[in-house]
């Protein structure tokens, strides 16, 4: 199994030519960081994921975690693993310097996630979810119960989860069902929560679970939903760990994969009730509990990033490596990455994966501006813009790691079916990022339901005028690019159209945006993958001198993406147009 090399210089140019990374630093929030610590900080995460995640990754993958008399036991090599990662600071790297955080902005902690992720997603899914928490924590809650969880949470020394799905629920949280129980200064919640990853372990001292709950007089629905912090073990008032609450894991899933991620069955109040605290005020749970899905949505984006990349890296050392025929063209034979076909599929997995976590990176950086920028307007503007990207980030990120993977596979032909060469683990492990935290038909609904329709396609104008700047600058200094100018421009006009086809007829048909909004999403990753690629290479071009190995990669890189990818879109667009008719029209007795 080939070694997981860190992409450190591509991860830096996305980050400081893309995500703007110096005018972040700017900003007084990040002010002590700067281009050069940010950089020695990646090649550190770098050296940690390549030295201890990645030998943990194929262990990990055929001796996953289990669950024995309600307690989870973590794959062996895990703790030591885990303890390392909390002397090395890394959970503390976005978090809020008031509570024992660095302070780094949050898009360069996604880029590390990326390097956890790609090393070993298993593991990595354990900070991810506490990372999600503290932003919840420090969000809404009051300010006893961040003195309490905020420090010992952000140094790691204690973990966190979020408790939503139940077993008659599934994605509709409406039908939440669990209870929450005043009772003095804290309530007793009882339920049952499914799919909670990393519900127990025995890595840290403490598990902090975040749980929707209703109280007995809550309205129905999701307006009747509150927050509650529960954890493992109880806090005394000096901070020491106390009794062991009423919240046990029953069990573990056997999955698909992500085997060494314990996915439990949480049971709250078996024994009279799980001691938990209100965050916020009643019935708001859910507008809290976005906080934390939207940080995890994002990061689930990068997770498909991830997987993509070591897929990708997998498969280029398999293909320099093994020597099978004579390519044509060739005068002997060789390795296969000689042949046309292995490389138009190197290509495709090496462009998709540069597009998709260029829009990750920049969804991610456009809140970090929307926090900590100098003036309202400036924050309002990149809130939108990440709002309108953070479920294509999501959903076509991911949506693409299910090919970038599964090309993966194919380049190994008949040994990318044998488990020990490792390029099916990519595979199974990524196929869950397309469903948990919200599947790409949710991710789907959100984009042009509540990022569309709900300011009249306001934010989506703004950003296809955006891809058409770019595009005009592209087909002015760049003559090898055309194709890309001209499908980007198609593109952005396309995107506007649909939109407005959408908004105008939406309220005589409500199957419309549901039907197409699928299609829609894929399109807009395509064009918006591509807009990106094409700014790297324009910037690219200005620096070839500089490292011309580098940087003619990038541009052969936004070529091919314009050649081989951008024409997926117009399909996308097509299906879009046509609407819902066939696609409701069949009887349900017919299926």
């Amino acid at each position: 199994m080939s070694d997981y090399i860190a992409p450190i210089k591509e991860m830096n140019f996305v980050l400081n030519e893309l995500a703007g990374l110096p005018q972040l630093c700017q900003l007084p929030r990040f002010e002590d960081s700067s281009e050069d610590v940010i950089a020695a900080v990646l090649d550190e995460a770098g050296k940690f994921a390549s030295g201890v995640l990645a030998p943990l990754n194929t262990f990990g993958d055929l001796n996953g975690a289990r669950c024995e008399n309600n307690a989870v036991q973590e794959t062996t090599g895990f703790a030591a693993a885990y303890q390392q990662f909390v002397e090395g600071g890394w959970v503390a790297l976005p978090c809020n310097p008031e509570f024992g955080g660095m302070g780094l902005p949050e898009s360069v902690g996604m880029a590390t996630m990326e390097m956890w992720s790609a090393a070993n997603v298993s593991f990595a899914l354990c900070p991810m979810l506490g990372q999600g928490a503290i932003g919840a924590i420090e969000s809404h809650a009051s300010d006893e119960l961040k003195a309490v969880y905020l420090e010992k949470m952000i140094s790691g020394e204690w973990t966190g989860t979020m408790n939503l799905t139940e077993p008659q629920a599934g994605s509709d949280l409406a039908a939440v069902r669990s209870r929450a129980v005043p009772e003095s200064d804290h309530y007793l919640i009882s339920g049952t929560k499914i799919f909670i990853t990393w519900g127990d372990h025995q890595m840290t001292d403490n598990v902090v679970h975040l749980v929707l709950a209703r109280t007995p007089d809550a309205p129905e629905g999701v307006k009747g939903i509150s927050l509650f912090v529960v954890p493992k073990f109880l806090v005394n008032a000096d901070g020491s760990l106390g009794e062991r609450n009423d919240a046990y894991a029953v069990s573990v899933e056997h999955k698909m994969g992500i085997h060494a991620s314990p996915t439990c069955v949480m049971s709250f109040g078996d024994n009279g009730g799980a001691v938990g605290y209100l965050v916020g005020e009643e019935n708001k749970g859910l507008v809290y509990m976005f906080t934390m899905m939207n940080h995890a949505r994002l990061n689930v984006g990068v997770q498909g990033v991830a997987l993509s990349d070591r897929a990708y890296q997998h498969a280029v050392s398999y293909a320099k490596e093994r020597v099978q025929g004579q390519a044509a063209g060739d005068e002997t034979k060789g390795t296969i990455i000689r042949h046309p076909d292995i490389r138009r599929m190197l290509m495709t997995m090496r462009s998709l994966t540069e597009a998709s976590r260029a829009l990750c990176y920049v969804a991610s950086a456009c809140f970090d501006v929307g926090h900590h920028g100098e003036d309202k307007s400036q924050r309002k503007q990149a809130i939108a813009r990440g709002e309108l990207l953070t479920p294509l980030a999501k959903a076509w990120s991911t949506e693409v790691s299910q090919e970038v993977t599964s090309l993966g596979v194919q380049i190994h032909g008949g040994m990318g079916f044998i488990e020990e060469t490792g390029a099916a683990q990519y595979m199974r492990d990524t196929r869950i990022t397309t469903i948990y935290e919200g599947t790409t038909g949710i991710q789907a609904n959100d984009f042009i339901g509540r990022k569309l329709i709900r300011d009249n396609g306001a934010e989506l104008k703004q950003l296809a005028t955006d891809i058409r700047t770019t595009q005009a600058e592209l087909a002015i200094q760049d003559q090898s690019m055309q194709t890309l100018a001209a499908s980007l421009l198609e593109g952005a006009n396309a995107l506007e159209e649909v939109a407005d086809w959408v908004i105008q007829h939406q309220g005589d048909n409500p199957q419309l945006p549901a039907a197409v909004a699928v299609n829609f999403l894929m399109a807009a990753g395509i064009i918006v993958g591509g807009w990106l690629l094409a700014k790297g290479a324009l910037i690219a071009q200005q620096q070839l001198q500089q490292d011309e190995a580098f940087y003619s990669g990038k541009i052969i890189t936004a070529r091919f993406y314009g050649e081989q990818i951008m024409p997926r879109a117009a399909a996308f667009i097509k299906a879009a147009e046509y609407g819902s008719e066939t696609t409701m029209a069949l009887a349900d007795e017919h299926f």
